[in-house]
């Protein structure tokens, strides 16, 4: 961050009700996207002004009329303006975002994490997880910043946690997430190409937020989204390139009650046309519907089968 700018032009905004005003105003001139933890001007306007004040960022109430020294004035006012200039998302500006009121430090090596996924560990997967004291090992796919496996963590406290990236660079800021949460001793962190490192491993439940963006998406992105890396996102022409290999190659590493969990954003209708035999369970959550699936082992082993057999 800079603070030799002159921001002395901005000496009639005062208090958080004037910046936020000021924010939103500039955010919207400059036409940014959104979709990074917020999704309108206001929200990520708050974000970024109550982040750098250091304040609660669920509270923004008791705080509008609360009157900014000259140096947070100044921190402010160099934000937003950072946010306009170069269109990275906030979180990036501020090195952090927040999964279900846990905070995470992140950068542009890992995507801004948004995972719906983190959605259904907060009732501990009940859909899919009868009994979460016996969920003794989980595996998270495309860990990224780490969050999955660290909110997985906490919520099955009898689980060990083997977190996997392609990524050095996102699995050293996960290295940092798993250190902030003190959980080095049940997170541990491995450089795979999915499932390629773990021969001989099962689990009691793998989750996966993998890339499932298309080809053509991609290449639309706005540069709030091609700030992220593309290796994040990009699932090949149709956006399922690597759910297909995650569906081919689960089944052997799940034991006998295992279930798998993958968050694969609009391809519900795509995956059922060409999964006709794989009985989906849909698992919808408060702000999203049909864009995760559950499998059994069970089920996938069937599947193998069957393909191997039509072979």
């Amino acid at each position: 961050m800079s603070t030799s700018a002159d921001f002395s032009h901005l000496d009639d905004l005062v208090t958080i009700r004037d910046w936020l005003r000021y924010a939103v105003s500039r955010f919207t001139a400059a036409n940014l996207s959104f979709g990074h933890g917020t999704e309108t001007a206001l929200d990520e306007a708050a974000y970024l002004i109550l982040s750098a004040l250091s304040l609660p960022i669920d509270q923004l109430e008791p705080w509008m009329e609360a009157r900014l020294t000259r140096d947070e004035r100044a921190r402010v006012a160099d934000l937003i303006q950072q946010r306009v200039a170069t269109r990275k998302p906030a979180a990036y500006l501020v090195n952090a975002a927040w999964i279900r009121g846990r905070p995470f430090y992140v950068d542009e090596r890992v995507i801004v994490p948004r995972s719906y996924i983190g959605e259904l560990l907060d009732d501990g997967l009940s859909a899919v997880v009868p009994d979460p004291d016996g969920v003794e090992s989980i595996l998270d796919l495309c860990t990224g910043s780490g969050c999955l496996a660290i909110l997985a963590a906490l919520t099955f406290p009898n689980a060990a946690v083997d977190a996997i990236d392609i990524s050095v660079g996102a699995l050293e800021v996960a290295a940092r997430n798993v250190e902030d949460y003190g959980l080095g001793d049940r997170v541990a962190l491995h450089r795979s190409d999915l499932f390629a490192g773990l021969e001989g491993r099962t689990y009691d439940l793998i989750i996966a937020n993998p890339p499932y963006v298309t080809a053509e998406a991609v290449a639309a992105f706005p540069p709030e989204y091609r700030a992220e890396p593309e290796l994040a996102h990009l699932g090949g022409d149709d956006g399922l390139d690597i759910v297909r290999r995650i569906l081919a190659e689960a089944a052997v590493h799940l034991n006998t009650e295992g279930m798998l969990v993958v968050e694969v954003g609009m391809a519900r209708e795509a995956l059922e046309t060409e999964y006709p035999s794989l009985p989906f369970l849909w698992l919808d959550t408060e702000q999203s519907e049909g864009e995760l699936f559950a499998l059994s082992a069970d089920a996938l082993r069937r599947q193998g089968g069957d393909r191997r057999r039509k072979a």
